[in-house]
């Protein structure tokens, strides 16, 4: 009877294992380095987005119905290029070849861990704010083409736009890093967070709320130690590269 026991527990043991690897690794949840729970409440910081339906959500509509007739096939190219490549690279190609953040460790740790404090803020204000994307509020508004080149993004996601937020907070602080290129890369995130109207998958008001959050996470967290040694390391790191003078 005991050997029927274990070789029955066996059994169950070895089937939650092939179902475990079936299912693959667990992705691990990110955890901020930098700010207590709560500390960046996009309650406080931004507005809720126009209503559906409001005179101000009809406009912005609007805006995107011109935007989605006027754009050219190399603006849209641009666009899903950006869509794709949601990390502090697309804003740095203003820097030429030498930013490469495989030659750049310090420098590459610093926006991982802005990358981490900036994806958790804007994910946590979608929550919140809970917005419909432009192509479920109007499935017209986005043709095919359109679609099948930038990533729509999930339902109800819109506002804040996180690929918007990633594009301010990186141009921000690479600004700071690179003053003497402050201008190129700064009119470089707006053009990144344009992307987002060109690809129809966000409203303008989403792009308007994501430099406000990417400013304020840049802001509280340019005044703490822990974060202002990183900044310093890889200031000297993108010295010595001369990409910063």
């Amino acid at each position: 009877m005991r050997s029927h026991s274990l070789t029955l527990c066996l059994i169950l043991t070895l089937a939650a294992s092939q179902a475990s690897a079936q299912q693959g690794p667990t992705k691990s949840v990110p955890v901020s380095k930098f700010f207590k729970a709560g500390e960046v409440d996009a309650r406080l910081l931004l507005a809720a987005p126009p209503a559906e339906g409001s005179p101000a959500a009809l406009a912005e509509l609007a805006e995107l119905r011109a935007i989605a007739a006027s754009r050219t096939p190399e603006r849209l190219a641009r666009a899903q290029h950006d869509a794709d490549v949601e990390n502090v690279t697309a804003i740095a190609d203003v820097l030429g070849a030498d930013f490469n953040l495989e030659r750049l460790p310090k420098t590459a740790k610093l926006f991982d861990d802005l990358r981490t404090e900036e994806s958790m803020a804007a994910k946590a204000a979608k929550k919140v704010f809970n917005r419909p994307r432009p192509w479920e509020v109007d499935p017209n508004l986005s043709s095919e083409a359109q679609l099948e080149a930038c990533d729509k993004g999930a339902p109800k996601t819109s506002y804040p736009s996180g690929h918007a937020t990633m594009g301010w907070a990186a141009g921000e602080l690479l600004a700071n890093l690179v003053p003497s290129r402050a201008q190129a890369i700064l009119a470089r995130s707006d053009d990144y967070a344009q992307s987002r109207l060109v690809c129809g998958v966000h409203f303008p008001k989403d792009v308007q709320a994501s430099h406000v959050l990417a400013t304020a996470v840049i802001t509280r967290l340019m005044v703490l130690p822990a974060f202002q040694a990183e900044v310093e390391d890889a200031r000297a790191e993108l010295t010595a590269a001369r990409i910063a003078p």
